[in-house]
């Protein structure tokens, strides 16, 4: 049972990234298709991760009443009607309008899901579980790439994404009697716990009630990771393509097709991270990938030939590969198990809030001065994260060392 749901949970999240790097790959066809101004990219991208910063925030009550079966059908059902609308949108307008289900559909699924196996499975299936999001993540702009090919055909490339969504909605809603016997287990077992009486085990509502998660030493500064790590990522996956065809002067669809390349570096990077975790601890891996993205934010800073722009990209790609996964899998371990769906939440917020303010900024910058300026933004905010997670090694091993 525990295999067949971490198999759901695997297509959920290919569901998750297929949408996430669409927008970028073809706003360059799609800014001139609507006539909408250049850096309106950056407005509905902020629409979208405003809405799951909304519904991360909520999600501690939402995955309560619902159960994360619900949860994650009724998310990937938004995220699928979203699409098939962005197909049909006539304007800027609906587009906006559209992407506020889409970010609505995404938070609470997310927070739930990767608290479920943080708690429940070890580091190398979250590599594996965001190796997942990866695949759709570089499916997407793959598929993006082939329509925009055919006449800057990006209505078609929404509609088939959205079509991929529908059919695991209706996997989803075939196994979600299943979904309701794994809560009611968990239940049970969170019954038999609390009768225990020799376990004397805290719960929750009273560790909470002792010690507020936002209190706990380093949750600031974890909050300030997945701010800058998310700000990183989409701002490479939102502009890339921009920078590419304005900067290298590439074509539109071979700067998709590149872009498809970074979100496959991080998928490939997380496929080999799942087998490392096994043999060296997440801190490691976590600055290990932080040092390989500012090496390519610095090659793609350089003067040098376009074919080193691939290969900054795929740098990025890789270095982002570990740092996400292994920051959420600490999660518990850093912080109690007891807080870590509620802190999980907030992460995840966190981490939308990077993608919803960051990337617009360097549109609005970009807009007034050039794109040349987007590996400057990137190799900023990787300097930031870098220092914020290093910042809570220190706090970490002060508490388990008490040195």
């Amino acid at each position: 049972m525990a295999t067949f749901f971490l198999g759901i949970i695997y297509l959920a999240f290919i569901s998750l990234g297929l949408p996430d790097s669409l927008l970028g790959v073809a706003w360059p066809v799609m800014q001139l298709n609507i006539n909408a101004p250049f850096q309106a990219a950056g407005l509905i991208s902020m629409t979208i991760a405003g809405g799951t910063i909304l519904s991360s925030l909520a999600s501690g009550s939402v995955i309560k009443r619902l159960g994360t079966g619900k949860v994650t059908f009724i998310s990937c059902l938004m995220t699928a009607s979203s699409l098939l609308g962005f197909s049909f949108a006539p304007s800027l307008f609906w587009l906006i309008l559209l992407a506020i289900p889409l970010g609505l559909g995404a938070g609470s699924v997310d927070s739930a899901l990767n608290n479920y196996v943080a708690t429940h499975y070890k580091a190398h299936h979250m590599s594996w579980l965001h190796c997942f999001w990866g695949v759709g993540a570089t499916l997407g702009p793959i598929i993006m790439a082939q329509f925009i090919a055919r006449q800057g055909a990006w209505r078609s490339g929404y509609l088939t994404i959205s079509v991929l969504q529908f059919m695991l909605t209706v996997l989803l809603f075939f196994t979600l009697p299943l979904w309701n016997q794994v809560r009611h287990d968990d239940k049970t077992r969170s019954v038999d716990l609390s009768k225990d009486e020799d376990a004397k085990i805290i719960s929750p509502l009273e560790a909470v009630a002792k010690v507020k998660p936002l209190q706990i030493n380093g949750v600031k500064l974890a909050l300030v990771s997945f701010l800058f790590y998310c700000g990183t990522e989409a701002t490479m996956g939102l502009w890339g393509s921009s920078f590419l065809v304005n900067v290298k002067d590439l074509p539109v669809a071979v700067a998709a097709q590149w872009v498809s390349l970074y979100y496959g570096g991080i998928t490939i990077g997380r496929l080999i991270t799942g087998f490392i975790t096994m043999k060296v601890k997440n801190t490691t891996l976590i600055r290990m990938g932080q040092i390989i993205a500012v090496t390519g934010a610095v090659v793609l800073l350089l003067p040098l030939p376009t074919i080193f722009s691939l290969i900054g990209f795929i740098m990025v790609g890789l270095g982002c590969a570990p740092i996400f996964p292994c920051m959420l899998h600490e999660t518990p371990k850093r912080f109690g198990k007891e807080h870590s769906q509620k802190i999980m939440g907030y992460q995840m917020a966190s981490a939308y809030t990077g993608t919803t303010f960051l990337p617009p900024l360097l549109g609005f910058v970009a807009a007034r001065s050039t794109m040349l300026i987007l590996p400057f933004f990137v190799l900023i905010y990787i300097i930031f994260m870098l220092i914020g997670t290093e910042r809570i090694n220190v706090i970490m091993k002060v508490k388990n060392t008490g040195i």
